[in-house]
């Protein structure tokens, strides 16, 4: 397991950090969820092997992509627009949303309808007030400046000394099972994976610019959409997921039977991953 390699580009919207995997033709934007960046990844196998390239932009305040840069869900998107023309990209197949990146993928295919052909949302914040009050302050303070760096050492030094407890709990706040139970059923290859994972997040300003409000733009989407989501994942409400599915006109649900918010890790994910290539592949006007 290693970080991907990324680069960055001065646009007219700002520095933009991002990860181009050129395969054949046909291109994805994938953007990632909190405390992560263009770098990090899980499982990108399903568009390996459709031979789907990968554009992956470290959303503002990752990685090195500052916050100024296209600061909104539609600042955003309006710049990883000008990021493919930049690239020669004229078309994408699908503008991809995982968990807190769900509504810069919406917004992509809303404000450039002339450049996204589909829309995929995986464990993806939707429309609905995100997330409760509670959460907000807490986050407010654990991933504040001055405090984030110390959040994220404090979880590497404790992955290190005993990272089945450290998995025990964060995955109490990522499942609606018992973290025992979930902890339990994932195989020690993937507790490796989360553990070189968590030891690599960062937030910096990315994470308290996810939580602010953003502008609902689902009813703009008029491309053919898969919502994916797993009624245990508590990270975030199943009815994200719904609302998604109902306000977007042309939107299909897909349960994940996954127990967290990794759906990768999954029993079912290579079902999904076969789902999602007969979706890539599917006429979009059809």
């Amino acid at each position: 397991m290693a970080e991907r390699p990324t680069t960055t580009v001065e646009l007219s919207g700002g520095q933009v950090e991002y990860r181009l995997v050129r395969r054949g033709d046909p291109v994805v934007v994938v953007f990632h969820g909190g405390h992560m960046r263009a770098g990090l990844t899980l499982d990108e196998r399903v568009y390996a092997e459709a031979n789907v390239t990968v554009l992956a932009p470290s959303r503002p305040g990752y990685g090195r992509t500052p916050i100024t840069t296209g600061t909104t869900v539609s600042g955003f998107a309006d710049v990883t627009a000008e990021l493919c023309r930049h690239l020669g990209i004229d078309r994408i197949v699908a503008s991809v949303g995982i968990s807190a990146g769900g509504p810069s993928a919406v917004a992509l295919a809303a404000r450039h309808p002339e450049l996204v052909e589909r829309l995929i949302t995986q464990a993806a914040v939707g429309p609905l007030p995100y997330p409760d009050r509670r959460t907000r302050l807490l986050a407010g303070v654990m991933f504040s400046p001055h405090i984030e760096g110390l959040t994220w050492g404090g979880m590497r030094a404790g992955l290190r000394r005993s990272p089945d407890l450290v998995l025990r709990k964060l995955l109490a706040g990522l499942s609606t099972l018992q973290a025992d139970q979930v902890l339990a059923e994932l195989t020690p290859e993937q507790r490796t994976q989360l553990v070189w994972l968590f030891s690599r997040m960062r937030s910096g300003a990315g994470f308290r610019n996810d939580l602010r409000p953003h502008e609902d733009l689902t009813a703009q989407v008029t491309q053919p959409t898969l919502v994916i989501a797993s009624r245990r994942d508590g990270a975030l409400p199943f009815a994200h997921a719904e609302a998604l599915s109902t306000r977007i006109s042309r939107a299909e649900l897909v349960e994940s039977q996954a127990d967290h918010h990794f759906y990768e890790f999954a029993a079912d994910w290579p079902a999904l991953t076969a789902t999602i290539r007969a979706f890539l592949a599917a006429d979009p006007a059809s």
